[in-house]
């Protein structure tokens, strides 16, 4: 009579949290990292208030570049404030217009905020147009240095290879000792020779 055995309850819980984890992280990296990286989009925090409620503070948003024909009246964009300045700004184009020269410029406004924003952005200054956003993740985002933020990508990649490793060592032993279990149960049983 061959009897299997049940894992622990809390070796499955620990499996499945384990895998959700690795999921969540793995998902993580490819929506911050791998996609932004394959597609030359870049990503930024929303600081303050001025999107919600669609774009809360502490939201990360991917922003892929755009040619300037592409953009309409609508369209979330990011730019930069001024030339040569890091400081850039996410918010929706309202209007549109065509400057003298024949280039367009766009009137963006905030969309809890109650009036435009004062001046006109030239195509120059558009940085993309927001693809996608991840809440609460620019959070993260602010805290960290880009040498903080490569060293836990690094980390975390490590992390998913010594999680894999040890998964590919549990389920290896208890193929083994699973195996030898029921050979010695085959031999226990009465008129089996070895």
């Amino acid at each position: 009579m061959t009897t299997l055995t049940q894992p622990a309850p809390a070796r499955i819980a620990g499996r499945t949290l384990g895998a959700v984890g690795l999921a969540a992280a793995l998902a993580l990296l490819v929506i911050t990292v791998l996609i932004p990286l394959a597609t030359g989009s870049k990503a930024y925090t929303v600081l303050t208030g001025s999107m919600t409620p669609g774009l809360p503070p502490g939201s990360l948003v991917m922003v892929r570049p755009v040619k300037a024909a592409d953009i309409g009246v609508g369209s979330v964009i990011t730019y930069q404030v001024e030339s040569k300045r890091p400081e850039v700004v996410t918010h929706r184009v309202v209007t549109m217009g065509v400057r003298e020269n024949g280039s367009p410029v766009f009137r963006t406004k905030g969309d809890a905020n109650p009036d435009p924003d004062p001046k006109w952005v030239r195509p120059v200054q558009v940085r993309g147009e927001v693809w996608y956003t991840v809440p609460y993740i620019g959070r993260l985002n602010t805290l960290m240095t880009p040498q903080v933020r490569d060293l836990a990508v690094k980390a975390l990649a490590v992390a998913l290879l010594l999680y894999g490793a040890v998964e590919l060592v549990m389920a290896a032993r208890d193929r083994i000792t699973g195996r030898s279990r029921s050979r010695r149960r085959r031999l226990l049983e009465p008129g089996v020779s070895p």
